[in-house]
């Protein structure tokens, strides 16, 4: 038979709660036999001793303790206590050990252990103190156990007490269990409402949310799971956009492909060099994105092969502008880059930091108006090699800048697909920075347009 977690937590709290109530029941009497009937022993004990002297001075005045064999009142008068021993102040008031009843309790042997007079109950468990004359043991002083001499009525009272006990005990165990079943049904309220969240969650509803509630660890475990939706939303949203933006860059080139062909097919058209120059841009836009999303699928994954090696990051940046030159020429772009002289050393994959360079390079001068400015810096600070990449108008709104790693983001305005980008570039530099421990940020440039300033760890 197997308990669920609501059976578990409610024997739990009621097996601690019984535990409890049972060390507590025997403590309890424990420490009313071995306190409360102590300390009455302990009375007699001490009131034992002050009688010792009295009966060794009567021994040795007499000779022998035929002075008191039955004889009761002289008995009494020997066990009464004396002015000394209660003060004057007090002589109505016994001392404790008499109002228990000690004195009754009390029995007097001979040397050889038979009783002289006293309690008749004396027998080996008794308490004795030896009565010593002249270095020889006279006789004995012995005290009957408290215990042994309980009347009827007062051992009926304690059983009643005892009974009384196991009442209260019984219903503090209800009262325990009550409460441990309203615990556990309320706690496993929540728990259950964290397992149906879980289930709709996994199905693929990933709107469902959770209120936290108190501020425990079922409420903190309830806000993880509400950021773990939050994710899962925020993923499944990235997925679905992802998937429309594929289909819709594959579906633009490839419907220019097709209206071409088919008229060619047709004797629209016939097949010249100029009819099939726009085909092969086409085809060039569709391996570009092609290439881009497999570029991006192994940076994401880590799957992307890196030959790291210790290389000037300045000359990787110099190679990619000279190679650049003619085409920001072209744009009508004046590219502003002077030759750093001192050497950034990094560890890096030459060929992946190419391509990064590359693609900053063409981001700005796809996005940067006819006539305006690229800037571009390098500089070694604080053991971090910067490069500095900035255009002139337009610009990008600070709201939109934070997005422009995400893949396929373009800005609307000017920035869009009419510049023939397919979204990936800076989503692939993002990757490639940070898997050579860099970072990447956007600003806005003092130019008019985007700054994009790249940091990494310069070699020691």
């Amino acid at each position: 038979m197997k308990f669920g977690i609501t059976a578990k937590l409610f024997c739990a709290v009621l097996a601690a709660c019984a535990v409890v109530l049972v060390v507590n029941g025997v403590a309890t009497r424990i420490a009313f036999e071995r306190g409360f009937m102590g300390y009455l022993n302990d009375q007699g004990t001490g009131r034992m001793e002050h009688l010792l002297p009295r009966l060794q001075a009567e021994y040795a005045r007499h000779g022998s303790w035929d002075f008191v064999r039955g004889k009761p009142d002289v008995w009494f008068t020997l066990m009464r206590p004396s002015e000394v021993e209660i003060g004057d102040f007090d002589l109505r008031a016994p001392p404790v050990s008499d109002q228990s009843g000690a004195v009754f309790r009390f029995a007097l042997l001979d040397a050889d252990g038979k009783r002289v007079i006293g309690n008749p109950n004396v027998d080996a468990d008794a308490v004795r103190r030896a009565i010593l004359v002249q270095g020889r043991t006279v006789g004995w002083m012995a005290m009957v156990p408290f215990q042994r001499v309980l009347a009827a009525n007062e051992q009926r009272f304690i059983e009643q007490q005892q009974r009384r006990w196991w009442m209260i005990g019984i219903a503090s165990v209800l009262v325990a269990a009550t409460l441990a079943w309203l615990l556990s049904r309320a706690l496993l309220r929540r728990v259950r409402g964290l397992a149906s969240a879980t289930h709709r969650l996994a199905a693929g509803d990933y709107t469902t949310r959770i209120a936290p509630g108190s501020d425990d660890e079922v409420g903190r475990l309830a806000q993880d799971f509400n950021r773990m939706a939050d994710a899962l939303e925020h993923t499944e949203q990235n997925r679905r956009a992802f998937m429309a933006d594929i289909s819709h860059e594959l579906r633009t080139p490839l419907a220019v492909l097709r209206a071409e062909l088919e008229a060619i097919q047709d004797g629209i058209r016939p097949m010249t060099w100029t009819t099939l120059s726009p085909l092969q841009g086409e085809v060039q836009q569709l391996g570009k994105l092609i290439d881009d999303l497999h570029d991006l699928a192994l940076t994401q994954s880590g799957a992307l092969a890196y030959r790291r090696a210790t290389l000037d990051l300045g000359a990787v940046l110099q190679a990619t502008l000279d190679g650049m030159r003619g085409r920001f020429a072209d744009a009508g772009l004046n590219l502003m880059a002077p030759h750093s002289a001192a050497a950034l050393m990094v560890l890096g994959d030459e060929r992946r930091l190419q391509q990064l360079f590359a693609n900053l390079l063409e981001n700005a001068l796809r996005y940067t108006d006819a006539g305006g400015v690229v800037a571009v810096q390098a500089q070694a600070v604080d053991g971090q090699a910067r490069i500095v990449i900035e255009d002139s108008a337009p610009g990008v709104e600070p709201d939109k800048r934070a997005r422009l790693f995400e893949r396929f983001y373009r800005v609307d305005a000017s920035r869009n697909r009419a510049s023939g980008g397919s979204g990936l570039g800076l989503a692939i530099c993002h990757n490639i920075v940070l898997a050579h421990d860099g970072a990447i940020a956007t600003e806005a440039s003092a130019l008019g347009g985007l700054r994009l300033v790249l940091t990494l760890p310069l070699q020691a």
